[in-house]
């Protein structure tokens, strides 16, 4: 059985096209607040920071080269996939950052959006 994968860009990172500045995901935050504000919960589930440039190898080796924006939930087989997920060959995945938030509340108790 596989585990949900959760990829987000790592808090802080560099953009060579802005040297010496440091940035946040705007995508990312809001999933990384659920996840401070229940940390117990991060073990039910895969969890990648990963660094800004491309090419970003673990997204290639889950996805493929096309899919390498974040965040990204990829859902293993613990729990059944939604209707609205994405698919690529056999991998399922969500790209929405609110579905995404909906989806950790779901499939993994986190607090809900309200």
């Amino acid at each position: 059985m596989s585990r949900d994968l959760l990829l987000l860009l790592e808090p802080g990172f560099t953009d060579p096209n802005h040297p010496g500045e440091r940035f946040i995901c705007p995508d990312g935050a809001p999933i990384e607040g659920l996840l401070a504000s229940d940390p117990a919960r991060n073990v039910r589930l895969d969890i990648r920071r990963l660094p800004f440039p491309r090419p970003r190898a673990v997204v290639v080796d889950a996805l493929d080269s096309e899919h390498q924006g974040l965040p990204v939930l990829i859902l293993g087989d613990e729990h059944p996939a939604p209707a609205d997920a994405e698919t690529l060959g056999d991998k399922r995945f969500v790209t929405d950052t609110r579905r995404i938030l909906d989806l950790l509340a779901q499939r993994h108790g986190f607090p809900k959006v309200h």
